[in-house]
Order: structure tokens, then C-alpha cells, then sequence
């Protein structure tokens, strides 16, 4: 089954930074929008971020907006999530997945948790003092 594969988690301070990767090897990975989830402790999986299939589409959930970019290397076939002042909420496994074929979208205009999948493994990102 076809994943992408996130890398980059952490543990950081609340005001930290971190860089989260999203790499895909197959040439398709060029040609889907791509969005980033989180399962937070106590909650369900949410959205985050997405970034369209040309990278000048983005969407971003309210908690996030304004800290954490998202930006696409079409050489390197990786999508990036820039996260800056982070807080301790931010805590939980972060996700990245493609559309699935039903809800593709070139602009993420279905960014919502149940039209993108399948999962992979995640990474952690601990926001602690």
C-alpha cells in the first residue's frame, strides 16, 4: 500500500520551532495536493495543514494559522511543515497523507480528516518546559 512518510518529530519548549518532512518516492507524490493531521491526546485525528498540487494552494486550521507554513520541494518530492511558536496543545503524532482517489483535489478544496488517507506511522512532536 502506497504511504508517504513523515519525519522530524521532537521534543522542544513552548516558543520552539520545529520542521516536519513529508517524502514520497513515487512520481505521483508530484501530482496530489498533500495535508497534514495530528491526533492530539484525548482527541480524535484533526486537520492542520494543506498545501495544493502546485504548492500555491494552502489551507490551514485556526489553531495553526500564521505558525506553521507549509511549503512543498517538487526536486526533493518532500512537503514541509514549518512549526514555530509552538505551545504545549501542539503536542500529539503528526500526519500526512494524500487525498484519497475519491476526493482528489488539486487545491484542497476537500481538506477534511475522512477525504484524505491511508495513514502512516506519524512522528511525535512533545511540547514541554
Amino acid at each position: 500500500q502506497v504511504q508517504f512518510v513523515e519525519s522530524g518529530g521532537g521534543v522542544v519548549q513552548p516558543g520552539g520551532s520545529l520542521r516536519l518532512s513529508c517524502a514520497h518516492s513515487v512520481s505521483r507524490f508530484q501530482q496530489t495536493s498533500v495535508g497534514w493531521f495530528r491526533l492530539v491526546p484525548g482527541k480524535e485525528r484533526e486537520e492542520v495543514a494543506c498545501i495544493g498540487t502546485l504548492g500555491t494552494s494552502t489551507q490551514y486550521a485556526e489553531s495553526v494559522k500564521g505558525r506553521f507554513p507549509v511549503s512543498r520541494d517538487f526536486i526533493k518530492n518532500t512537503v514541509y511543515l514549518q512549526m514555530d511558536n509552538l505551545k504545549s496543545e501542539d503536542t500529539g503524532i503528526y500526519y500526512c497523507a494524500p487525498p484519497r482517489p475519491e476526493y482528489y483535489s488539486d487545491y484542497c478544496s476537500n481538506f477534511r480528516l475522512e477525504a484524505f488517507g491511508p495513514w502512516g506511522q506519524g512522528t511525535q512532536v512533545t511540547v514541554s518546559s
